[in-house]
C-alpha cells in the first residue's frame, strides 16, 4: 500500500492525525521537498528511508516505491497542501494501478483555505459571490483558453490564483482586461500558514508594486475580490426571521 497524503500548507500541525500516524509509521517517505515543510520529517522513524522528490523524475519515483512495496514496507508520497490541487498525483496513481500496487489517498489543509484563516476572511460571502475559483495562470505549463483569466474573471467570483505570483503582471493585465475595475481588492499570502507567511493587501492598481517591492516569487497565492471588502449581507443561516428544519 501506498499512502500519498497531503502535508498540509505548512504549519506542521495542519497536517491530519490521520497523515501524522501514517508517517510516524512510514519505512520509506518520498516528499516534495520544494514545497513540504521539513519539520514534518522529524516524524519520521530514525531508520525510514527518506528521498526528495523534487531532485527525482517520475521513473525515478516509481521505482522507488516498486521497490519498496515488493519488500512490504510501509510507503509515504508527502505532498504539499492537498495532492487533489496541483499534486501532478493523477500520473502516479495510473502508473501504480498498472503495477498493481494499491493507493489511498490522505487529504491535507490547502493553501487556499490556509490563506482564508490567516486573511480571518470567508470567500463566500452572502450578496457577494457564493462561488470560488481556484485557477493558475498560463506559464509554462498552459491552460485551455475557455480557462483563461481573462473569461474566469468575468464570472465575478472570488477567485484563487496558484503559482503565478511570478506573473503577476500578467495576472494583472489579464484581470483588467475582464473588465475588472482597478479599485478590485487583491490579497497576496506568500507562504500561507508556515512561520514567515507575509501578507500583502492591496487592488489591482498597487498590488504589482508591492509583490516586486517585497521581492515575492514564488510558493504565494493571489486572492481576487469583492469577498476581500466585507461589504455583504449577513446571512439567512441565523437570521430570526428565517426557518429551517432545525428551528422555526
Amino acid at each position: 500500500m501506498v499512502y500519498i497524503v497531503g502535508a498540509g500548507a505548512g504549519d506542521p500541525e495542519l497536517i491530519t492525525v490521520k497523515g501524522q500516524r501514517l508517517l510516524r509509521e512510514a519505512d520509506v517517505v518520498i516528499y516534495a521537498g520544494s514545497l513540504v515543510n521539513p519539520e514534518l520529517l522529524k516524524n519520521c522513524k530514525a531508520d525510514a528511508e527518506i528521498y526528495n522528490s523534487a531532485t527525482m523524475t517520475l521513473d525515478e519515483v516509481l521505482n522507488v516505491i516498486e521497490t519498496a512495496d515488493a519488500a512490504g514496507k510501509n510507503i509515504v508520497r508527502l505532498h504539499t497542501g492537498d495532492p487533489a490541487i496541483y499534486g501532478a498525483i493523477q500520473e502516479q496513481i495510473d502508473a501504480l494501478d498498472a503495477k498493481n500496487i494499491a493507493v489511498e489517498i490522505v487529504p491535507g489543509v490547502s493553501s487556499f483555505l490556509a490563506a482564508a484563516a490567516t486573511l480571518k476572511q470567508e470567500y463566500t460571502l452572502p450578496g457577494v459571490t457564493q462561488t470560488v475559483i481556484i485557477t493558475r495562470a498560463a506559464g509554462k505549463t498552459p491552460v485551455p483558453e475557455s480557462e483563461s483569466l481573462k473569461n474566469l474573471a468575468k464570472h465575478q467570483t472570488t477567485l484563487c490564483i496558484f503559482l503565478s505570483v511570478s506573473l503577476i503582471e500578467n495576472v494583472v493585465a489579464d484581470l483588467l482586461a475582464a473588465g475588472l475595475s482597478k479599485d478590485t481588492p487583491v490579497a497576496v499570502v506568500e507562504k500561507a500558514s508556515w512561520q514567515d507567511e507575509k501578507i500583502l493587501r492591496g487592488t489591482l492598481e498597487n498590488i504589482v508594486a508591492q509583490v516586486k517591492s517585497e521581492k515575492i516569487e514564488r510558493t504565494a497565492l493571489i486572492i481576487v475580490g469583492e469577498c476581500l471588502n466585507k461589504n455583504y449581507e449577513k446571512s439567512q443561516l441565523y437570521s430570526p426571521n428565517f426557518s429551517h428544519m432545525f428551528r422555526s
